[in-house]
């Protein structure tokens, strides 16, 4: 059946809207192409609690008066899957959601460098796909599960908080777990997830200490491990990670990191320069025996010189990929120098101009 806000996630889908905002009587936003649009439809206090009588799970909103925030998945008949967040704001209830295509796209289809197809065939270890909020995280990780999908035979459980893509077996074995409805908590999750003979094991989001601990466990007996979290480059998962542990901790926790690494994957979402979209531009962090041992020594402020040096074996810095897309016509220069940590060394490689690691200028 339909919801009463049918027609506005409609309009939403229909204009190519990533995320749709709801607040009590104002106008409804809509992010289209980064940016958002307010449309002519107010919501109002009746609106708003039929549309809640009809999408929050039952028994849920419980914890919505408990906590004052609410994560769930809500399917509109005819228009696609959304990821929901209710929360408060001044006492009043908003809305934030996220629309999620239903069925995951291929590497190819997100312009995703094709290194991370030899990512997504790691047979153990962690992977991390990491950015801020909205920078397409989920995307990335399902795109890599499509290339396991379709090429590899792996029983993969994946605990989400809620499910985003939908996935139908091809080669491989999929259990979906959505915490909150299958499973208590992601803590829970992963580990009865041990029990039931995974090869992959796909986490929403490590939140937590005891998430990581366990799933470091998972890695070090020889299942695969793949993971978004929050951070804003490929080497900063490291110290995010390291974060979460009392000082006389960090060593060992860095130590057993250094052999169960994979990859780090962060990427940042840049408007095209002709039409509508966006492109995914990222960097990648690969554990080659470099950066095993920068981080088995704790040298982690050496891990960006080490991905930049190390193309060859696929690493990229943001700075390599943005010059890519520029040359390639896809994102303009002033969107490329906006979105790069080194503005000023962008500059300089879209003039030509290339320092060496002895300082020196390269033609």
């Amino acid at each position: 059946m339909q919801s009463i806000l049918y027609d506005l996630l409609n309009t939403a889908v229909e204009n190519r809207a990533s995320d749709v905002h709801v607040r009590k009587d104002k106008n409804a936003l809509l992010r289209i192409d980064g940016s958002l649009v307010e449309v002519e439809y107010v919501v109002t206090r009746e609106i708003m609690d039929q549309f809640l009588e009809q999408i929050v799970p039952p028994g849920q909103m419980n914890r919505f008066i408990e906590t004052g925030d609410l994560d769930f998945a809500w399917e509109e008949p005819e228009v696609g899957r959304f990821r929901v967040n209710l929360h408060r704001e001044r006492g009043r209830r908003g809305l934030s959601m996220r629309y999620v295509k239903g069925k995951a796209p291929t590497l190819e289809e997100v312009n995703l460098p094709m290194i991370l197809k030899k990512i997504a065939e790691s047979r153990s270890g962690i992977i991390f796909v990491t950015g801020t909020t909205g920078s397409g995280k989920s995307t990335t990780m399902a795109a890599m599960l499509d290339h396991i999908n379709t090429t590899m035979k792996r029983h993969i459980i994946t605990i989400e908080d809620p499910i985003e893509y939908t996935f139908t077996d091809k080669r491989s074995f999929f259990e979906q777990r959505e915490v909150g409805l299958d499973a208590e908590s992601f803590d829970s999750a992963l580990v009865h997830a041990l029990r039931q003979d995974p090869d992959i094991i796909v986490i929403g989001e490590m939140r937590t200490r005891k998430t990581f601990e366990t799933a470091l466990a998972a890695a070090e007996t020889g299942h695969l491990v793949i993971t978004t979290l929050h951070t804003r480059d490929a080497a900063q998962s490291i110290t995010r990670i390291l974060d979460m542990f009392p000082m006389d901790e960090r060593d060992t926790i860095r130590r057993s990191m250094a052999g169960t690494l994979r990859a780090s994957i962060c990427q940042r979402l840049a408007p095209r320069a002709v039409g509508k979209g966006v492109i995914p531009i990222t960097e990648i962090m690969i554990n080659t025996p470099i950066v095993r041992k920068l981080i088995f020594d704790g040298r982690l402020d050496k891990l960006s010189q080490a991905i930049e040096g190390g193309s060859e074996d696929g690493m990229m810095t943001f700075n390599m990929d943005l010059l890519r897309r520029v040359n390639e016509g896809i994102i303009s220069e002033e969107t490329a120098l906006s979105l790069s940590d080194n503005p000023q060394a962008l500059r300089m490689n879209l003039k030509g101009i290339f320092l060496s690691d002895g300082g020196g200028i390269i033609q």
